[in-house]
């Protein structure tokens, strides 16, 4: 239920007024931080995944994020009829059309009549997908199931039961609006209003298809296989022409916008279409040189770092990042090395060490002795 719910803020702790960089940057921290594959087996951390996704999936799209901002978790609850807007609830069906206060002060008798059934073309759908890190950089097909509103097989989009048709509204004689005259001090005074039998449609449905109730259109769950080009980063969108929601009166079908989500890697960080990791390396390779194991998107391969390394050295491997999007151009990979100082060192380890330190010049260690000269120059 919604109110057992936190607040979406709270969640990925940031203020209301946070911009979509700090949400954004908010969200990578702590789903690096609670993502599976760093907390094997730990329910806690797989469950506080789940919210944080459900929060930025809110939090990053401005029309979900003004929905909650508004009316809280209702607003953005799919089973509250906060996930569909406008055409998608039929809330144009039956409500209050202001263009016609504009048509009684203008005089257009049939202009709200006429915008109302001219052909107008159906609401794009927005879906957020989540893709790993890796079917992010080559590109992968997923199937996808979600909500559209399309046509009423049935009445063909009439509202009506099959082998009736609807009926000119007599009221307003199919127009949609009804005018009203009144006298007033100043005289006569004429408004013309949205008729309220046929609700400005111009027709009336006697007997309603009972597959839509008379709505013409129907809500339904749409099964696609979508394919993600290889090299899309997170946020950025993928448009599927046409399958949106269904137009009225012949109008053409809106578009599916995918919207993108990269579930962060543990090892990983992107920048562009490039990548950056950190290797850690032991104290004799750092010193002595080595050719150590470097992970890369395709797997481990060697490298041979030189000899005296120091920690937060920089390498590059040249094309080993990402691919650049509808290209076979790709981006670098680069890996800092983190020299680890070993722990739980026996006797005779240490031993060695302190011998090894006393055969040490003030050359081998030359950022230390540099260091101490400048400070003690100054003295």
């Amino acid at each position: 239920m919604a109110e057992n719910k936190r607040d979406y803020y709270e969640v990925l702790g940031v203020e209301r007024g946070a911009s979509e960089e700090e949400i954004k940057k908010a969200y990578r921290r702590l789903a690096k931080k609670y993502h599976p594959d760093m907390n094997p087996g730990d329910k806690e951390a797989e469950q506080k995944f789940k919210e944080i996704n459900e929060a930025y999936a809110v939090l990053s799209d401005p029309e979900k994020r003004a929905r909650y901002d508004q009316y809280g978790h209702e607003g953005v609850d799919p089973s509250m009829g906060g996930g569909f807007g406008g055409f998608g609830d039929f809330g144009g069906f039956g409500g209050f059309d202001f263009s016609d206060i504009l048509n009684s002060f203008f005089g257009g008798t049939q202009t709200s009549s006429a915008r109302r059934n001219a052909p107008q073309r159906g609401e794009d759908i927005h879906f957020r997908l989540s893709i790993s890190f890796e079917e992010a950089a080559f590109g992968c097909k997923k199937d996808i199931t979600y909500a559209r509103i399309e046509k009423c097989g049935e009445c063909g989009a009439t509202g009506a039961a099959k082998g009736t048709s609807p009926e000119t509204c007599p009221t307003c004689r199919g127009t949609g609006t009804v005018k009203y005259t009144q006298r007033t001090a100043l005289g006569l005074f004429s408004t013309t209003r949205t008729c309220e039998n046929c609700h400005g449609t111009g027709k009336i449905i006697r007997n309603p298809c009972h597959n839509c109730n008379g709505k013409g259109y129907i809500k339904v769950n749409k099964k696609l296989s979508v394919t993600i080009p290889a090299g899309i980063d997170d946020g950025e969108r993928v448009g599927l022409p046409g399958q949106g929601n269904d137009g009225r009166n012949g109008g053409p079908t809106g578009d599916l916008i995918l919207i993108i989500t990269v579930r962060p890697h543990p090892i990983f960080e992107r920048e562009g279409y490039d990548i950056y990791c950190e290797v850690p390396i032991t104290f004799v390779e750092a010193a002595l040189g080595a050719e150590i194991d470097v992970p890369t998107l395709e797997g481990r391969i060697k490298y041979t770092i030189p000899e005296g390394t120091q920690t937060g050295t920089t390498f590059t491997l040249r094309g080993k990042g990402i691919q650049h999007v509808h290209s076979t151009k790709r981006g670098d990979l680069k890996f800092s090395v983190h020299v680890e100082v070993p722990k739980g060192l026996t006797e005779q380890q240490k031993e060695l060490l302190r011998k090894f330190a006393e055969s040490c010049s003030p050359a081998n260690n030359s950022k230390k002795t540099n260091f101490f000269n400048r400070f003690f120059g100054k003295q």
